[in-house]
């Protein structure tokens, strides 16, 4: 059973940034791929950005140009590093994992970004 543990969310300014990590149980160079998203209150889980096992990145949304995703397989971990943060990018952020045909998540970890 995969599991994933995020962490680094918390209270920030609009303008600031923040690095979340996501630690997984096992070798996540196995995964086949490994994501972040994100859930507004009242809104859809959306996707932020995904990183492959060969480090090919894709990014999507508002938060195109403002977030960098990436994994450091020694401590099995996947960073998203965001930057310049507005006041809509308060939600909670998941780490998705994929691998074989299942595909995995986080608790999540809250992201409040204040005015």
């Amino acid at each position: 059973q995969v599991q994933l543990v995020e962490s680094g969310g918390g209270l920030v300014q609009a303008g600031g940034s923040l690095r979340l990590s996501c630690v997984a149980s096992g070798s996540i160079f196995s995964f086949d791929r490994m994501g972040w998203y994100r859930q507004a209150p009242g809104k859809q889980r959306e996707l932020v950005a995904t990183i492959t096992r060969l480090g090919i990145t894709n990014y999507a949304g508002d938060m195109k140009g403002r977030v960098t995703i990436s994994r450091e397989n020694a401590k099995n971990a996947v960073y998203l590093q965001m930057n310049s943060l507005k006041v809509e990018d308060t939600a909670v952020y998941f780490c998705s994992a994929w691998i074989g045909g299942g595909n995995y998540w986080g608790q999540g970890t809250q992201v409040t970004v204040s005015s």
